[in-house]
């Protein structure tokens, strides 16, 4: 039995407590949050104790930490525990400056520890069903992605002012996804983003709308459309063209049922957000987290990938802000 410690016992918390749950051979042993209250309910769901960070680490009874605080913290405890020998799960990003990102992965390898970058949407059966299509060649060679993704609405303003921005907090899963389909590392990146909607988004700095587009020496093309509104629901989608044909993943929606009647054609609404959107998918990913644990293997999202992502994310940022082409080593 692989024994786990949630760090954060947020939205995003409660999400991998859920997850956990779900996985054989995994349990929930300890929680820890800044807010006492805050740990207590979540230690009740799971059948956990509530402990301080400090002896989490000093735990004989815990082989795992998911880490899922806010993102200045998540370096930190990424060294903290890769020192005290556990394997560690955190979410994305691993912190907002590259730099300190590859200090930490640098402590990581040091230490031996087990890394896994929280990247959900490569373990969504959809999105996998698609990527081993392609692996398997189907379409021949990709020339092409297309990814939208399309929040159903913003956060909190005090979440966008501490979040890094578009690119790093939402596009960043896109970058990543990115990476996975095309095959080939990116080797330039446009990006251009707006404020259409959302004033205060605009004044803090940030853009509600973005599209960036992503090229691999080759010359592999990927597009990515952002938005952190849409009407009609959480917008999640994939087209990939290649040599022989293409391949898409659409969007998830509430059933999968179509009724037509002589006043046209209808379909369940979209699935509302992310924590329902990719519920599988969190699930999958802690089983493939837990499987690293037990087996002493390589995690499918490594430490690499997320400084690989949140390099994208910059580089976005800056060719967005500066209005240029960003080339990358």
């Amino acid at each position: 039995m692989t024994t786990i410690a949630i760090l954060g016992a947020g939205r995003i918390g409660q999400v991998h407590a859920r997850a956990v749950n779900q996985v054989d051979g995994a349990v929930v042993t300890a929680i820890a949050d800044a807010v006492p209250e805050a740990a207590l309910a979540l230690a009740q769901k799971c059948g956990a104790e509530v402990r301080r960070i400090d002896d989490i680490a000093v735990s004989e009874d815990v082989d795992a930490v998911l880490i899922c605080t806010p993102t200045d913290m998540h370096a930190d405890l990424v060294e903290q525990f890769a020192r005290a020998g556990k394997a560690i799960f955190c979410e994305k990003p691993i912190d907002l400056d590259v730099a300190r990102a590859r200090t930490c992965v640098d402590v990581v390898n040091a230490e031996g520890a087990t890394l896994m970058l929280g990247f959900q949407r490569r373990f969504d059966a959809d999105f996998n069903a698609l990527k081993t299509s392609i692996d398997a060649g189907h379409i021949g060679s990709v020339e092409t992605v297309h990814l939208t993704s399309r929040d159903p609405s913003p956060p909190p303003l005090d979440y966008i002012q501490r979040s890094g921005g578009i690119f790093k907090d939402m596009a960043i899963h896109d970058l990543d996804v990115a990476r996975w389909l095309l095959g080939e590392e990116i080797a330039s990146v446009q990006a251009t983003g707006s404020a259409l909607f959302d004033p205060a988004i605009g004044q803090a700095g940030d853009f509600d709308t973005a599209t960036i587009l992503l090229a691999t020496a080759s010359g592999r093309q990927c597009t990515i459309a952002c938005s952190r509104r849409a009407s009609y629901g959480y917008d999640q989608r994939i087209e990939v063209h290649g040599s022989t044909g293409m391949i898409s993943a659409e969007n998830t929606r509430e059933a999968r049922v179509e009724l037509s009647t002589n006043a046209g054609t209808t379909h369940p609404p979209l699935v509302d957000f992310f924590m329902n959107r990719y519920a599988g998918a969190y699930t999958a990913e802690i089983s493939a987290f837990v499987n690293a644990v037990k087996n002493r293997s390589a995690p499918p999202t490594s430490g690499e990938d997320g400084i690989a992502a949140l390099l994208l994310a910059e580089a976005a940022h800056t060719a967005a802000h500066e209005q240029r082409l960003v080339k990358l080593a």
